[in-house]
């Protein structure tokens, strides 16, 4: 395997150069003042170069009472966010900045940390959880890499900091962020030393909230390849664990990944993929209530694994009319990728796509005031007369006109 050349400093561009991040660099660095960018800015931008970053997290040895004297005397404004753990939000142009003092970990329990603050930037680096977020950078681009991070980068090689089985330990949760970033950014079958602690910490998943377990599940089912990881989760007993007990659909999951037009699809939908073929409604609410999905998401669910056969990948075009007039355009998408990516091989869903992409719903020609001038007064049953048309007119194709459905409306009352 070729290794990527990681460069050794971030390249003078993009968001190192705006005017908000050159406000945020002086205003910490006024009175002689010390500031490095951490984390995601630097790992993503010493991979992929100059593009867009959402996220800009900076460190300083500086406390948060110094961080927001300083702010305020530049003229921005600081929000005192995670004061007990050193961190101040800072806004400068249309930007949010977390500016974090320097850290080291006085005790953990494997969900929260006690801290106490630090002048020491290596100390703060050892306490994060893989080499290549623990790498820091200049205002310069001067790269600041005490674990071997850039090499690591390059390999595409997830290696935790220090001990695999110390670090889970300090914070559990780590176990399923090693799995999201070996899925982004690791190249091939992740390290021994890191599968079997993870291995090893499964159990411990128990201890954690839905909440934390959901935002992270989430995060690596919208990898651009989550499924390599997945199936090594599903044999090391981390996906039951995670999800509750059950079969995975691995491979439906990694053929809906290549049958997605625009190469990815929406986590939830691939949560869906994921539970195993003939999932029923029980099994789906179950891990909706465990991963705490909102209303919205597990409807979604629902609506993919328990759904009427005519909205599949291999139905007529006048099925998926009806099945998106009923349902809506997005459901039966969700409907259509999925029934392609369980069926074996891997159906071929583009003209079904096509379909739905050209998809306008049409408008029943009679509305409530035409069962009105029938001498109904205004109330449900006007309701059920228009639905019941529209069930006619749907069956129909949606071919027939504004007069022939006023004969359907008049049939029915007259009935």
């Amino acid at each position: 395997m070729t290794t990527a050349r990681v460069p050794d400093r971030l390249p003078a561009a993009g968001w190192l150069v705006e005017p908000g991040t050159i406000r945020i660099v002086e205003a910490l660095q006024a009175g002689g003042g010390a500031m490095r960018f951490v984390g995601g800015c630097v790992r993503d931008t010493l991979r992929d170069g100059p593009h867009a970053i959402e996220d800009i997290d900076v460190a300083t040895p500086d406390p948060p009472d110094v961080v927001m004297r300083r702010l305020a005397a530049a003229g921005l404004r600081g929000l005192p966010t995670g004061i007990a753990h050193g961190t101040v939000t800072a806004l400068s142009g249309a930007r949010r900045f977390e500016v974090t003092t320097l850290r080291r970990d006085v005790e953990t329990d494997g969900r929260h940390a006690r801290v106490a603050f630090t002048d020491d930037w290596r100390e703060d680096a050892a306490r994060r959880d893989f080499t290549m977020n623990a790498m820091s950078a200049d205002p310069d681009g001067a790269v600041h890499d005490y674990f071997g991070g850039r090499e690591d980068l390059a390999a595409g090689r997830v290696r935790f900091v220090g001990d695999p089985a110390a670090r889970i330990a300090e914070d559990r949760l780590r176990l399923l962020r090693f799995w999201r970033f070996h899925a982004r950014f690791g190249h091939g079958a992740p390290r021994a030393e890191e599968r079997a602690a993870c291995r090893a910490a499964a159990p411990g998943l128990a201890l954690l909230s839905g909440e934390r377990i959901r935002d992270e599940m989430l995060k690596l089912l919208a990898a651009a390849d989550p499924a390599p990881s997945l199936a090594c989760m599903e044999e090391d007993g981390i996906l039951a664990a995670a999800l509750g007990a059950g079969r995975f659909h691995v491979a439906a999951l990694a053929a809906l990944a290549r049958l997605e037009p625009d190469g990815r699809a929406h986590a939830v939908l691939r949560l869906a993929a994921l539970l195993a073929e003939g999932s029923d409604a029980a099994r789906a609410r179950e891990v909706a209530r465990r991963l705490r999905l909102s209303s919205a998401q597990r409807d979604r669910i629902l609506a993919t694994l328990v759904a009427a056969p005519e909205g599949g990948a291999s139905a007529p075009r006048r099925a998926l009319r009806l099945a998106m007039h009923r349902d809506g355009s997005a459901a039966v998408r969700d409907r259509v990728l999925l029934a392609a990516a369980r069926a074996r091989p891997p159906a071929d869903a583009s003209a079904a796509l096509a379909t739905i992409a050209s998809w306008e719903d049409p408008r029943l020609p009679v509305a409530g005031d035409d069962v009105l001038a029938l001498g109904y007064e205004a109330g449900r049953e006007v309701g059920g007369l228009l639905a019941a048309v529209d069930e006619w007119w749907a069956a129909r194709d949606f071919a027939p006109g504004r007069e022939a459905c006023l004969a359907e409306l008049r049939r029915l009352t007259a009935r």
